[in-house]
């Protein structure tokens, strides 16, 4: 009998929005963590990216995104934050826009508007989506 082998552990899909102010992207740090994330989280079954993202942003930093400026960025797939090695997640970014003011909600402590000098208080999905938004020339 041959040796079984290891079933590799499921992907964490998560969606993302990228909020830009005067050149900084929204970020935040949940309850008692210094970890800076991207407003967002699981997609849930039957949810599309989009609609998780929208749900998201509502429940962390109570904003109502204005659906028409919801476009896809990209995706960064990347080791999870805290998770056992080998479990990736992938996290669908969308740039958007809304008339409110972010503020913590939810299981969020605080909210920052950061650039690419943030990097170190991010984890690899974070640095990695800060690089991107930078070389697209949309922060600093």
């Amino acid at each position: 009998m041959a040796d079984a082998q290891p079933t590799a552990l499921p992907v964490i899909r998560v969606a993302a929005v990228v909020l830009l102010r005067d050149r900084r992207m929204l970020m935040v740090t949940a309850r008692g963590r210094g970890v800076l994330y991207l407003p967002g989280g699981k997609i849930d079954a039957g949810e599309s990216a989009a609609e998780a993202l929208v749900r998201e942003c509502r429940e962390e930093v109570a904003v109502e995104l204005d659906l028409p400026s919801i476009r896809e960025l990209f995706t960064v797939t990347t080791q999870a934050h805290g998770e056992p090695d080998g479990r990736m997640v992938a996290m669908t970014l969308f740039a958007a826009t809304t008339p409110d003011e972010p503020v913590p909600s939810s299981e969020v402590d605080a909210v920052h508007w950061v650039t690419t000098a943030d990097a170190h208080r991010c984890p690899p999905a974070g640095v990695e989506t800060l690089r991107r938004v930078a070389a697209l020339g949309l922060i600093d």
